[in-house]
């Protein structure tokens, strides 16, 4: 009787032990429909986002501008009405927007549903250069981007050499606003012999754009004295001349 209890007793054990069936059949049929319908929500939504207008263009908005308009920018920015939002190439319009002459920089951001925001840096005139064709307007870079029939007034006029054009731009850009407000014509042939023109017959001879700033502080002083021709080429000996 001991045996047979002995060997009764790992059966009976065995009854006794929780069962360890996986979940039930139904249970896993619908757990694998919700994971078909959530891939086919996320499918839909993806390609309504990017294959459908839904969320595509509908209002090029733009910022920033002065002597161009609205429309001259979006015309070049050519934004397709419709196209998807969030598959916009920004850096082809970015590249688009540069060719206009006047624009310096522009900045893209896109906003949700349907918004292209265009934000625009129009280039400063900071001299003239007067052709034949008209009023050429340059701007800090030393770059000639727009023709006008008369030149505007209050700007200086670049008479330049190309060799010369960086460096008389760079002093003019340079001087205090104080100064800059007096200067009628800035020449160059080269980069080292830059002169301004000021106003009362005055003129200056700057030489390089190097130490623009130091040159600055000391002609403000000479022109304390009595001359017309100041040189600040070497700042550490300047000289007037004239008076």
């Amino acid at each position: 009787m001991s045996t047979q209890t002995a060997r009764r007793r790992p059966a009976s054990a065995q009854r006794r032990r929780p069962s360890r069936r996986g979940p039930a059949r139904h249970v896993v049929v619908r757990r694998r429909v919700v994971a078909v319908l959530v891939l086919l929500a996320v499918t839909a939504v993806v390609c309504a986002v990017w294959f459908t207008p839904l969320l595509g263009v509908r209002r090029v908005e733009v910022l920033g501008t002065t002597e161009l308009t609205a429309d001259q920018v979006r015309r070049a920015a050519a934004i397709e009405e419709g196209a998807p939002l969030v598959r916009l190439d920004v850096d082809a319009v970015v590249g688009r927007v540069r060719e206009l002459s006047r624009v310096a920089g522009v900045r893209v951001e896109r906003e949700l549903p349907g918004t292209v925001r265009l934000t625009i840096d129009e280039r400063t005139p900071v001299a003239v250069v007067k052709l034949p064709d008209g009023a050429h307007l340059v701007d800090a870079t030393g770059r000639d981007y727009a023709t006008l029939e008369q030149p505007p007034g209050g700007l200086p006029e670049l008479q330049a050499e190309p060799a010369g054009t960086p460096a008389a731009v760079a002093v003019l850009t340079g001087l205090p606003e104080e100064l800059r407000r007096e200067v009628l014509l800035v020449t160059a042939t080269t980069g080292s012999d830059v002169k301004l023109a000021l106003t009362a017959g005055r003129e200056v001879r700057w030489g390089s754009s190097a130490d623009t700033p130091r040159k600055a502080a000391v002609l403000q002083v000479l022109m304390t004295r009595d001359g017309t021709v100041f040189d600040v080429s070497s700042p550490e000996l300047p000289t007037v001349a004239g008076g």
